[in-house]
């Protein structure tokens, strides 16, 4: 029976007792033999320890945030990188006053050694920062064409928390800037072996292709019955502004002298569009300034005479007798609208 509460005070329950494999001694008491090959004596029940199949010894881990400001894309963005990275963290948003060096801190807070932090610029533009903290080096892009996995367009799908596999273009082995971002690549987005969140399977990859001046990241699903793939998502371009020494800062190694900044696309745009109109308002002042010109005169062609035709030359009749007066029609009607206004005056009149 529950043991009943007094009005004093709380009252002690009674404690839970151990529980025991049946046969087995008290915890003072000293272990039996074990069992003989006749099953006679008291039986023993041992748990065998977990298998390991191998040690944690690459401990990366990758902060996943952002600035203030960004847009529900963004976001979607942000939470599927998490997603497919198993050894991420998150952290709340950074305010856009703070500095960057700032963020060091926080991965040294959340011990964390890489960053992905995305920062948003004018509520339209994207860039992503990508950092091996404290030290460097870090690389600065713009993101293009985003798209998560949320949209209908991708059809496949994959373990969460497998480990992906990395593909790169050929184009990374052959410049240094690229070999540099290519051994960033793979210490960021890689899922260490043995990771306690990390699932055995390989199942997915990750592809870095270079075309036109840009990485394209896309994200592939390997299916097991013919080996193809289908594209999961997240898909998006990283336009290459710099790379720096340190993290966040520092000197600059390598500069892209494709890069174009928005600001001045936009600027292009809005210059090609004016040129358009400004060009449509000459043609129509040239037009005007032909109209109101003066005429120029063209001589008589010599040649025209030769199509033309004399016309019959008529004799001319000359009346001698004058022409019969037309008899005057007097209107019949005149007289009676001439006598009804007659009798409407004398009948105002005596009204």
């Amino acid at each position: 029976a529950a043991a009943k509460r007094k009005r004093d005070g709380p009252s002690a329950r009674p404690k839970k007792r151990a529980k025991r494999a049946p046969g087995a001694s008290e915890p003072g008491a000293k272990p039996g033999p074990k069992p003989g090959p006749e099953g006679a004596g008291p039986q023993e029940y041992s748990i065998p320890p977990p298998v390991s199949q191998g040690k944690w010894k690459n401990k990366e881990r990758v902060l996943i945030f952002s600035s203030r400001g960004i847009n529900f894309r963004t976001r979607h963005l942000m939470q599927d990188l998490r997603t497919l990275m198993p050894h991420s963290k998150a952290d709340t948003k950074m305010d856009r006053k703070d500095q960057l060096f700032v963020i060091n801190e926080v991965c040294e807070m959340k011990n964390c050694n890489k960053c992905i932090f995305f920062e948003a610029k004018k509520k339209q533009d994207l860039y992503m920062w990508l950092s091996n903290t404290p030290h460097g080096p870090s690389a600065k892009f713009l993101v293009q064409n985003v798209h998560t996995l949320a949209e209908l367009k991708m059809t496949g799908n994959c373990l969460r928390g497998s480990r992906p596999l990395l593909s790169f273009d050929p184009t990374f082995d052959k410049e240094p800037h690229y070999a540099l971002l290519k051994e960033l690549f793979i210490q960021i987005f890689s899922t260490p072996q043995y990771h306690p969140k990390s699932q055995p399977f390989v199942d997915h990859v990750f592809t870095f292709t270079v075309t036109d001046e840009r990485i394209w990241f896309r994200n592939y699903q390997i299916i097991e019955e013919d080996a193809s793939l289908v594209e999961i998502g997240p898909r998006f371009v990283l336009n290459l502004i710099k790379i720096f020494q340190g993290s966040f800062g520092g000197p600059t190694l390598y500069e892209n002298p494709h890069y174009q900044s928005p600001n001045m696309h936009r600027r292009l745009v809005r210059l090609s569009v004016a040129a358009k109109f400004r060009e449509k308002q000459q043609v129509k002042e040239v037009q005007m300034i032909k109209k109101k010109g003066s005429k120029v005169l063209i001589d008589a062609d010599p040649t025209e005479v030769v199509f033309e035709t004399p016309a019959e030359e008529k004799p001319v009749e000359i009346q001698l007798v004058k022409p019969e007066s037309k008899p005057i029609v007097k209107d019949k009607k005149k007289p009676r609208k001439i006598q009804r206004k007659k009798q409407k005056k004398l009948f105002r009149a005596e009204a």
